[in-house]
């Protein structure tokens, strides 16, 4: 197991599930201000130009995102 920052100190973007630290009040990929801790699973994009992974999941900006978003 890795010793680098936990996954769950980050929230999830309820719209675009953007995966952002704590004290954001503002989504910076869709502009959302609706966020949840309740998530699983991420992938990181670094080129979305080139991932498929990002055409599949319709990602448009580089970060972290949840794959799964709980409401």
């Amino acid at each position: 197991m890795s010793r680098g920052v936990s996954t769950k100190s980050f929230k999830a973007c309820i719209k675009c599930k953007a995966l952002l630290q704590p004290d954001a009040q503002k989504c910076p990929v869709c502009g959302s201000a609706d966020f949840t801790n309740e998530w699983s699973g991420m992938v990181i994009i670094v080129d979305p130009e080139k991932s498929d992974v990002a055409k599949l999941l319709g990602i448009k900006a580089a970060g972290r995102y949840a794959l799964k978003v709980g409401v």
